[in-house]
């Protein structure tokens, strides 16, 4: 038995799509369950957040989850494969017209990321003040909270209708199949099976 944590929302569907195409049968979560048993595989639904805590703690053989919060973690797992969806942008936002004074002794940052924020602006010497956000991080610098955000983006849209703008690209994401250390060496065989149908899968996607 192999066991998937699978973060909720697109990504899932996505990666249920790819074991439909691999195994010829249908793979879905029904009537809100989080675990869905099928042959030698179990899936569990979980909080994006949470996946690579369900891997590093052997809940979980393997992951599928973005970059982003990998990079936010810095748990200790295997990054087998990228998968090549779910695909985002790490930024750095602020107010249109407006941007960041780096001039001042301390530049005040909102975001969801700290951890990714305090890693970027360190390499550049930059000292910030970083306030943990749990959502609606484009309203920060229009109320004064903060002088700019890192956040996620997809296309854009949603900063450009609050009046922000990117100032910089500070981490392009994907989905990645990642993997428990104990796990890919007791189940190595069955995970590499695995590990090549899904990367045929998606070199035809």
């Amino acid at each position: 038995m192999i066991t998937i944590a699978l973060p909720k929302g697109r990504i899932a569907d996505e990666v249920l799509n790819i074991f439909s195409s691999i195994f010829g049968d249908e793979f879905c979560f029904l009537d809100r369950k989080l675990i869905l048993q099928k042959g030698d595989f179990r899936f569990l639904l979980v909080r994006n957040q949470d996946v690579p805590i369900y891997v590093a703690y052997q809940a979980a053989d393997l992951g599928v989850v973005g970059l982003d919060v990998l990079e936010e973690n810095k748990l200790d797992i295997i990054r087998l494969l990228d998968l090549k969806i779910g695909k985002c942008k790490v930024v750095l936002g602020s107010k249109l017209n407006v941007g960041i004074d780096y001039n001042k002794p301390q530049i005040r940052i909102a975001t969801k990321m700290p951890n990714i924020t305090r890693d970027f602006f360190s390499k550049r010497a930059v000292a910030t003040d970083i306030i943990k956000l749990y959502g609606s991080i484009e309203l920060a610098p229009l109320v004064g909270l903060a002088d700019a955000i890192v956040d996620i983006v997809e296309t854009g849209n949603t900063m450009k209708q609050h009046n922000l703008k990117v100032d910089e690209v500070i981490l392009e994401s994907s989905a990645y199949l990642i993997a428990n250390h104990n796990s890919f060496y007791a189940k190595k065989t069955n995970i590499l099976d695995l590990y090549k149908k899904i990367e045929i899968i998606r070199d035809n996607l």
